[in-house]
């Protein structure tokens, strides 16, 4: 079990890690619209969810991997009516990378984010 910090996505803000590599799986923590020096990305769920996904690629990568290699995004939304949108820029993020997903409605998010978002992904070397 290996836990993975980089300085290219923004610190936890809590007692954990951003990623634990285990078994060839990446287990991320959930990221919110946090810039990696840690400022919080105004009210606007495009905004938020790109930088979410960046945070994410930055997490991933310095597993050694890439975000091919995501099989599985859960997503916590505090507005259900964002859906759309998400699924807009999901799919200009993964492009025919189709990993499985479940999107969940919550009350609130630290720092009153809009969005939350973590995945899994397959970090098993195979050469």
């Amino acid at each position: 079990m290996e836990f993975l910090n980089t300085s290219n996505a923004p610190a936890t803000i809590g007692p954990y890690s951003q990623s634990v590599k285990v078994h060839g799986l990446l287990y991320t923590s959930g990221q919110i619209a946090l810039t990696p020096s840690g400022e919080m990305i105004e009210n606007d769920i495009n905004k938020q969810t790109r930088q979410i996904f960046d945070n994410i690629k930055a997490i991933v990568e310095d597993a050694d991997s890439s975000m091919e290699s995501i099989i599985k995004v859960n997503i916590f939304l505090t507005n259900m009516k964002d859906f759309g949108i998400v699924n807009v820029i999901m799919a200009e993020v993964f492009g025919d990378h189709k990993p499985v997903r479940s999107t969940i409605e919550v009350s609130g998010l630290p720092k009153n984010a809009m969005i939350e978002i973590d995945v899994i992904a397959d970090v098993t070397d195979y050469h």
